[in-house]
């Protein structure tokens, strides 16, 4: 099977997050120093279902990124995991991107690639957590697409996916091509064994400039967005501590109660 995963390099969600700052002039977050970037998380879930249809029916996954100036240990990682090529759209052009010319430009180098069976996708990036990327790619492709898969099979010629719901699963059959983004439910992803980080060491990524997938200039990076972003800020939390007592634990609970009522919390 022809497989892609789109994968996205983020600022590793595990920093400590005072270490993480902003720049209120440029509406940016400034990485912490000294801390590398990371594969976003529910991407690398989605090179396991990849790689978990590739252990069960053979085929050929090919990874494909954007961005700019990417740390090629991070983005090289999925070769590690087994896939077997690494596509990276790579440009300054594609800095400053939102949802919309991300999904774009990834749907543009996937025309280029050619034929596939099924693009994975994470359910959210690890840094905005928007969850529209791969939904996008779907539409602009014209394929069907499933949110929130758990498990993905290939069955008959199908895809054969649980997707998760508020109060459990449900099992949707998808013909090919299509589109799949996973959720974490799909299980822990595998390591990188030795073996494999020293062949992905020897791997060079293929690199694709604009001109390269035939994208529209104004619809990549900054010049494509579609949303603006008024203020980007570090939330203050606040609490307070109001002790309520009483003469014994009878009375310290009707106490409770009146004081929760006129703060209309009952």
């Amino acid at each position: 099977m022809e497989l892609i995963v789109c994968v996205k390099q983020v600022p590793d969600p595990e920093a400590p997050p005072a270490s993480f700052k902003v720049d209120t002039a440029t509406n940016k977050v400034v990485p912490p120093p000294g801390v590398p970037p990371v594969i976003s998380t529910f991407d690398e879930t989605a090179v396991e279902a990849a790689l978990k249809i590739k252990d069960a029916k053979g085929g050929k996954i090919t990874v494909v990124s954007l961005g700019n100036n990417l740390v090629r240990d991070v983005v090289k990682k999925p070769l590690a995991m087994g896939a077997d090529q690494l596509i990276l759209l790579e440009d300054p052009a594609y800095e400053n991107s939102d949802s919309w010319s991300t999904a774009y430009a990834l749907s543009m180098a996937i025309k280029k690639i050619g034929s596939f069976d099924i693009i994975f996708c994470g359910r959210q990036a690890a840094d905005w957590d928007s969850g529209q990327v791969g939904l996008g790619i779907a539409e602009l492709l014209g394929i069907p697409s499933v949110t929130l898969a758990k498990k993905v099979e290939s069955v008959d010629g199908k895809v054969r996916v649980e997707r998760i719901v508020p109060d459990g699963f449900e099992v949707i059959e998808s013909p090919t091509p299509c589109l799949i983004t996973v959720t974490n439910e799909l299980g822990e992803p595998r390591y990188a064994p030795l073996k494999g980080i020293m062949k992905a060491a020897k791997i060079q990524p293929v690199v694709w400039k604009p001109q390269d997938i035939g994208v529209d200039p104004s619809q990549i990076g900054a010049s494509g967005r579609r949303t603006k972003l008024v203020k980007l800020f570090q939330p203050v939390k606040e609490g307070k501590c109001e002790m309520v007592e009483g003469e014994n634990a009878a009375d310290a609970a009707v106490k409770l109660a009146l004081r929760l009522r006129e703060a209309k919390v009952l």
